[in-house]
């Protein structure tokens, strides 16, 4: 990554923090790949349940193969016959992993879902939700702009990804369409947690997920 990207993203870094932290959440910095993996492994205790809702990010800095391989409960819903019930279990979890679709420069975070269990789960239910984010989700301060991410570059890049036949896929932009396939089901605005400590942010000066 050019050196002047990584520099204004370290600026830009601390700024998201200081908003997240007015909004009762609490955000770290990370370089790279490697120090996001070891920031999510010192938060997360061996022993832990931990589970997730499809966070590419958390495959892409290794966090899923560290939990896999370490003493930790990682809950793999892929593993299971009856999904529904594997996705009932993150609700009794301890550790929660996350991606943002998109996040506004002051600490607002936004999810869009189709089957809903990923920002179910972020708003209630697993004792810690735990988000890895790479530098490219971060938008504007206001939420329009982070909304606009979310439907216009995550949604179809999602949509392709899991082959879906929505207006998004086949033109890379949304429709605010009702297909039958729409991924855009629920949106999640996530700008205050109730809980102290209960929701972490670790944002990654790299590209990560969509």
């Amino acid at each position: 990554m050019n050196e002047n990207i990584v520099k204004r993203n370290e600026l830009l870094a601390q700024k998201v923090i200081k908003g997240l932290e007015s909004r009762n959440m609490t955000g770290y910095y990370a370089a790279t790949k490697e120090e996001a993996l070891a920031k999510a492994l010192e938060l997360i205790p061996e022993g832990s349940s931990v589970t997730m809702g499809g966070a590419m990010s958390a495959r892409e800095i290794g966090l899923v193969d560290a939990l896999i391989e370490g003493n930790y409960n990682f809950i793999d819903r892929d593993n299971y016959e009856d999904k529904r019930a594997a996705m009932l279990m993150a609700y009794d979890a301890d550790y929660f992993l996350a991606s943002a679709n998109a996040m506004t420069n002051d600490g607002v975070i936004v999810n869009i879902d189709g089957n809903s269990n990923r920002v179910s789960a972020i708003a209630q239910g697993p004792k810690h939700v735990l988000f890895i984010v790479g530098m490219n989700k971060i938008c504007g301060a206001d939420i329009d702009s982070a909304m606009k991410r979310a439907r216009n570059v995550a949604a179809p890049i999602n949509a392709q990804r899991f082959g879906l036949d929505t207006p998004c896929a086949k033109t890379g932009a949304c429709f605010d369409c009702k297909s039958p396939d729409t991924i855009c089901c629920q949106f999640l605005i996530t700008r205050f947690s109730r809980h102290p400590g209960r929701i972490s942010v670790i944002l990654v000066n790299d590209d990560l997920g969509f």
